[in-house]
């Protein structure tokens, strides 16, 4: 049975309450129950970690590498910040995923720039909750490659 992490980052925890225009008023609660409905149909085992600390993000991708064989992980702010958790997909070699429930390349200047997209297997942005179930759908397609 495949097994897939999903990550989030930092205010993720306030998705439904936080900017509801440009995130949606849909809880993270609600969009992983939804992602663990369509793991259950498919028989994949799936697994949810959100924190606001960067150093805990990175933990938690280095222990899924004994645990996960994918990942999908909205790094939220740390999207354009982060070498600490590019370095840890690195380390890893985990297959992941990058989502955002915004079009970060229509956002700021400074919010375009990822710092993971140029290593993820693919980054879907800017369809709100859909950005999550498109990322499941295309991880299941990545590991039924391997």
């Amino acid at each position: 049975m495949a097994a897939i992490l999903v990550i989030n980052g930092p205010n993720l925890n306030l998705l439904g309450q936080r900017e509801p225009g440009l995130y949606g008023d849909v809880s993270l609660e609600k969009i992983n129950a939804s992602l663990a409905a369509m793991a259950d149909e498919r028989g994949i085992e799936i697994d949810f970690f959100q924190s606001n600390r960067e150093g805990e993000i990175v933990s938690a991708i280095q222990n899924a590498k004994e645990k996960f064989d994918a990942i999908i992980i909205n790094p939220a702010a740390y999207t354009h910040t982060s070498v600490a958790i590019r370095d840890a997909f690195l380390a890893t070699e985990i297959p992941f995923v990058e989502v955002h429930l915004s079009n970060i390349s229509a956002r700021e200047e400074f919010r375009r720039n990822s710092y993971l997209s140029d290593i993820a297997k693919g980054t879907i942005a800017g369809f709100g909750e859909q950005s999550y179930y498109l990322g499941f759908t295309a991880l299941l397609h990545i590991l039924s490659k391997k």
